[in-house]
């Protein structure tokens, strides 16, 4: 891609440093142009060039409106327009929707029962306002019958609020294990807000709800916004949820106001967040006379990949059509498509493939693994760490300092060493109407009873131990006791007196007994068992007890080190989701099976709409990689004669078999 100018001393020459279809784009004088900017073909800087093409043909800076997604995206175009034409650009209104609208209302809150100097109310301060009022309503929570955490309703105040749904339908669809509280949730949210107001607040939320209200109730604040815009430009247009959109059509009521939406489609993937593909698929319908623009040529990738991917994409019915086109004209491989035998031979695979890369020159952090769901990349971690590959994951927590994971792993670790301190007290934590008191009278019980029948069987490290017997002595409070029988019957099944358990039928057993503790603690209960599942299918080929422990005490230290010496030039891993925007010489995308991803609820739920966001999301995935694609999937999910076989995915199946390479694991 040609350079930008170098700075306004010299004068940017469109025709030169951009090609035929970003120069469309940026000239046109369509008063509405939607521009399909395809992965990887400059959008950035066909939205930056249209701010200086506006500026260049005497549109003042203060006429101009660009609304972004992120800061850093809106930092990146008004540096990069003040390079191509000077100090003009400092008096452009640029930034995400609610920082526009931060400066809107600091100028019109009274206008809506605000004063200009109104605090903003950053995620603890949140929280911490939403714990106040749930404790005024419910009090302290149970562990026996849980409130939703504050983090969790917040999540749906705020979906409720950004898609303009009911709180009842948001329940219904997104939490109906929460439609029992539907009635208290609505006397929160009403404090909720009545609180915010008292202490002349808003969250990042409000931002926007507000600036709709003013705009929408005073007809002189919108008058003089549509005035004062000649010129509102979108970027990724294909992620706003319907507030946003509203927002947009307000701004942009007058006569005279041009509008311009940037976006991709086909990279639409957060409706679970409100995001509405169809913002951008019916824009042309909403604005009978929208001008379409579409850029086509790619930067990013070779041939082949660009080549998978509008194959990819090409299964959706509702989408606007093009095909990516490669800048790059270089020799490249075919993308690699590897069915592997299990899980474990598939992350084997991956980490020997990037041993070979980093050995052959390629940087750590030129290489990526994505995948669908966070709990996919277990396998790998376990193979990085062991080949002392560095890593760094960006779709949550490394898989060893999850809690729940923590929590299984203290019931195999209490087994083992029944006066391990630390996993006794991670067990009793769970247990309702228990705190920092009672606990420690219940670890001094424990040690008691413990120390008692240790004394008596000098070998206890493979004979059953009958828990229930030995603590009988120990008194939990009487909320608890349910809880407390049913963790010393699991430690008792985890060693029957007829045959040896596997660590990984252990694990098997302790999901189903932290089961109810984590669909009454965890929004996300769901992830987090399928967590447990895929740890116990990973150590199937763990002999015994100790030999799992102490792999994953190994594992985890090795793990936190990999990842605290190398800095930033290490591999990411990463969800699909989170890897949106970004780019790596090298992709492995695993997990590749039917059910696996897409995912299975897409599939059972039957609406062609979520199917069609997993292939987007697939072609997310393939857009990430410049020079080298790899697919993988492993045949069994798990080890064993009995784990479940797993087809490859339908996304690997209905490509066109001359379009890559197959290869081995």
């Amino acid at each position: 891609m040609p350079p930008l100018s170098p700075g306004s001393s010299s004068p940017p020459n469109f025709a030169a440093e951009l090609n035929e279809q970003q120069l469309a784009a940026v000239s046109t004088g369509a008063r509405h142009a939607l521009v399909i900017a395809g992965a990887g073909s400059g959008k950035t800087r066909t939205l930056t060039y249209r701010v200086a093409w506006l500026l260049r043909r005497g549109v003042p800076g203060w006429r101009i409106l660009l609304l972004t997604f992120t800061n850093k995206a809106a930092r990146e175009m008004l540096e990069r327009v003040q390079s191509l034409v000077g100090e003009e650009a400092r008096h452009i209104m640029g930034g995400t929707f609610h920082s526009v609208a931060n400066r809107i209302l600091r100028r019109h809150a009274e206008l809506i029962g605000f004063r200009s100097g109104f605090s903003i109310l950053d995620t603890d301060d949140q929280k911490s306002l939403m714990r106040s009022i749930v404790k005024q309503h419910v009090g302290k929570r149970s562990k026996t019958d849980p409130f939703p955490k504050a983090d969790s309703l917040l999540s749906l105040h705020s979906l409720a609020t950004n898609t303009g749904r009911a709180l009842h339908d948001v329940l219904l669809q997104e939490s109906p294990q929460n439609r029992r509280h539907e009635e208290t949730l609505q006397k929160i949210f009403t404090d909720y807000a009545q609180r915010k107001r008292d202490a002349n607040a808003m969250d990042f939320d409000d931002l926007l709800v507000n600036l709709q209200r003013l705009l929408e109730e005073h007809e002189e604040v919108r008058l003089m916004m549509q005035e004062r815009f000649l010129h509102v430009l979108v970027d990724e247009y294909q992620d706003t949820n319907p507030l946003q959109d509203r927002l947009i059509s307000l701004l942009c009521g007058g006569s005279r106001t041009s509008l311009m939406v940037v976006g991709d489609d086909a990279q639409s993937i957060y409706s679970w967040r409100g995001a509405r593909v169809e913002h951008i698929l019916e824009f042309p319908d909403r604005f009978p006379d929208t001008v379409l623009y579409k850029i086509e040529t790619n930067y990013r990738s070779v041939a082949p990949i660009l080549a998978i991917s509008d194959a990819a994409i090409a299964q959706n019915e509702h989408r606007f059509s093009k095909t990516l086109r490669p800048a790059r004209r270089e020799e490249a491989r075919l993308p690699l498509v590897v069915p592997a035998p299990d899980n474990r031979t598939e992350a084997q695979y991956v980490a020997l493939s990037i041993e070979k890369l980093i050995a052959s020159g390629m940087r750590p952090c030129d290489i990526a693994v994505l995948y669908r769901a966070h709990f996919h990349s277990l396998d790998t971690q376990i193979e990085l760490t062991r080949r002392h590959i560095p890593y760094r994951i960006t779709s949550g927590l490394r898989f060893f300092e999850q809690a729940h994971i923590k929590d299984a792993v203290a019931y195999l670790r209490l087994l083992s060493n029944p006066a391990d301190e630390s996993s006794f007290l991670r067990m009793v934590a769970r247990l309702p109407r228990v705190g920092d008191a009672s606990a420690a009278r219940l670890l001094q019980a424990w040690r008691t009873a413990w120390l008692a029948y240790a004394a008596g069987h000098a070998d206890y490290s493979s004979a059953p131990i009958p828990f229930s017997e030995i603590m009988s002595a120990v008194h939990p409070p009487a909320a608890a006791k349910p809880q407390w029988d049913s963790f010393l019957a699991t430690l008792e099944s985890l060693r029957p007196a007829d045959h040896e358990l596997s660590p990984s039928e252990m694990i098997v057993r302790v999901t189903g007994d932290l089961e109810p503790f984590l669909a009454a603690q965890y929004e996300n209960a769901e992830d987090r068992i399928q967590d447990l599942e895929q740890l116990a299918r990973s150590m199937e080929d763990v002999p015994d007890l100790d030999d799992f422990l102490s792999r994953v005490a190994l594992l985890s230290e090795t793990d936190r080190a990999a990842g605290a010496t190398d800095g930033e030039n290490c591999v990411t891993l990463s969800t699909i989701h989170q890897a949106k925007g970004l780019e790596w010489r090298a992709v492995f995308l695993i997990f590749l099976g039917e059910g696996l991803f897409p995912h299975h609820r897409s599939i059972a739920g039957g609406d062609p709409r979520e199917m069609e966001e997993e292939t987007r999301l697939f072609y997310v995935a393939l857009t990430r990689a410049q020079d080298l694609l790899f697919l993988s999937y492993p045949r069994y999910n798990g080890h064993s004669y009995d784990s479940p076989y797993c087809p490859p995915s339908r996304f690997l199946t209905s490509l066109p078999p001359e379009l890559y390479d197959v290869g081995e694991a």
